[in-house]
């Protein structure tokens, strides 16, 4: 699995905070001239739910290095990606292309980021037995 390694879950967070400034940066100079309000709020939840669960990530990779790996964590890893993509990306889409339909994935996103948080409590249990 991709995100039993915490080098690629540190370089997955890096790459989504990194692309989280860039969204947050065009929202805040750019969508203003094209955007109805309410679409502004909709982008701007987008990018905080984004930025917030690549931290989360980033987190997730530094208990990582501590001995020994937790499937937990890899599961919890991957779940706030598919819920960045998922969640964020279907609001980014839906806003910028007015692309409603795509409103229906976002619930699924939700779902995974509910799931990642929920993934996290059997990894600490794992991570105290071993200490």
């Amino acid at each position: 699995m991709w995100f039993s390694k915490p080098e690629r879950t540190m370089q997955t967070a890096a790459a989504l905070g990194a692309l989280a400034v860039i969204a947050g940066a065009f929202g805040g100079h750019a969508i203003d001239r094209f955007m109805p309000p309410s679409d502004i709020a909709v982008y701007q939840t987008a990018v905080k739910y984004h930025f917030w669960h690549a931290l989360a990530l980033l987190l997730i990779a530094i208990a990582q290095w501590r001995p020994p790996a937790s499937i937990w964590l890899a599961r919890s890893a991957l779940l706030f990606t598919v819920g960045c993509v998922l969640f964020s990306g279907s609001l980014y889409t839906l806003t910028l292309m007015n692309w409603r339909f795509l409103g229906i994935i976002t619930p699924f996103g939700g779902l995974a980021f509910i799931l990642a948080w929920l993934c996290l409590i059997p990894a600490s249990k794992e991570l105290i037995k071993h200490e």
